[in-house]
């Protein structure tokens, strides 16, 4: 049987073509949109790659042969990963891929933020030639760089802003975490202490654990002078809350690579505050992860078709 890919919007599949071909693999190449795409499409799938279609019970119900599904990258928040444990459905994913890339565009947010960069590139711009504007800024050796995860993406992201001098402090729900003598300099503390004394609060956690974590509760225990950034998932901070806060000045600002519907629609609401800076979901990328993923997910499909594992697994599936 073929491995089929789902769907796939990264312009070709060449590197995927290529790793079949040296691994002598048929593959199939459909671009489904809906649960009705897949069920039609993909009726003899045993082995899926996949990026946006919805991998729900539903379809795992009408594909019997199904045993494998690997995500292109890391959130598998369109994957049904419940009814895919239950129905004996391993799930992948591809958590290592652009770890540096997403690391390094929240450092770019926030150097950005910190020293309040397009804020004094518009005045400037508009020739109000005044640095006085910009106050206050504070020196970064004096500041605290909060993380909520410590993956790995958010244990990059510390050794960046570590060597940049800043004080960092990280919550995790996984006691190991804190156990990798690369970020013994990492303070643990809990969310709420986290959150009331940094000074920047970098997100880097699957939706999947943390929908609506950073709610109007959260936002008000930050401090006003605070910046909060997600290079993440939408979703996990509430968009109504943020908008409000940063209308009122409950935290100084916000950067976000991700939001809860995507592409952004015209007009939300968070588009018109000057102080929330946003890019359109593109953390994950260089020329070089983009090639990584389609190799490695690729990869993952062969390996499972023969031999029955992977290298990611984000399941344990019940055997029938």
């Amino acid at each position: 049987m073929p491995i089929i890919i789902t769907d796939c919007n990264q312009g070709n599949i060449d590197e995927e073509k290529k790793v079949f071909a040296e691994n002598g693999m048929p593959f199939r190449f459909e671009q489904c949109k809906t649960e009705e795409d897949l069920i039609t499409r993909c009726a003899d799938g045993e082995w899926l790659i996949n990026q946006y279609a919805p991998i729900s019970r539903k379809v795992m119900k009408a594909l019997p042969q199904l045993k494998f599904v690997v995500r292109y990258g890391v959130g598998v928040d369109n994957i049904d990963v419940e009814a895919a444990t239950e129905l004996g459905v391993q799930v992948g994913n591809v958590p290592d891929y652009g770890m540096n890339e997403v690391a390094d565009h929240a450092l770019t947010f926030f150097l950005a933020m910190s020293r309040k960069l397009l804020l004094m590139h518009k005045m400037t711009k508009e020739y109000d030639w005044d640095y006085r504007k910009s106050i206050p800024i504070r020196r970064m050796r004096n500041t605290i760089v909060g993380l909520i995860g410590l993956g790995r993406i958010g244990k990059n992201f510390a050794s960046k802003v570590h060597a940049l001098g800043c004080k960092v402090v990280g919550y995790d729900v996984f006691d190991e975490a804190f156990s990798d003598p690369a970020i013994a300099f990492v303070e643990r503390l809990s969310l709420e202490e986290l959150l009331r004394t940094s000074d920047t609060v970098a997100i880097f956690v699957p939706l999947e654990k943390a929908r609506n974590l950073i709610d109007m509760a959260a936002l008000r225990q930050m401090k006003a002078s605070a910046f909060l950034i997600n290079t993440s998932r939408g979703g996990i901070v509430n968009e109504a809350d943020l908008d409000e806060a940063l209308k009122k000045g409950i935290i100084a600002g916000a950067a976000f690579d991700v939001l809860s519907v995507e592409p952004v629609a015209p007009g939300h609401p968070l588009l018109s505050n000057e102080n929330f800076l946003c890019t359109p979901h593109m953390a994950w990328y260089s020329e070089e992860s983009a090639l990584e993923l389609k190799r490695k997910v690729a990869e993952e499909a062969v390996q499972y078709a023969r031999y029955g594992t992977c290298r990611y697994p984000v399941n344990d599936p019940k055997k029938g």
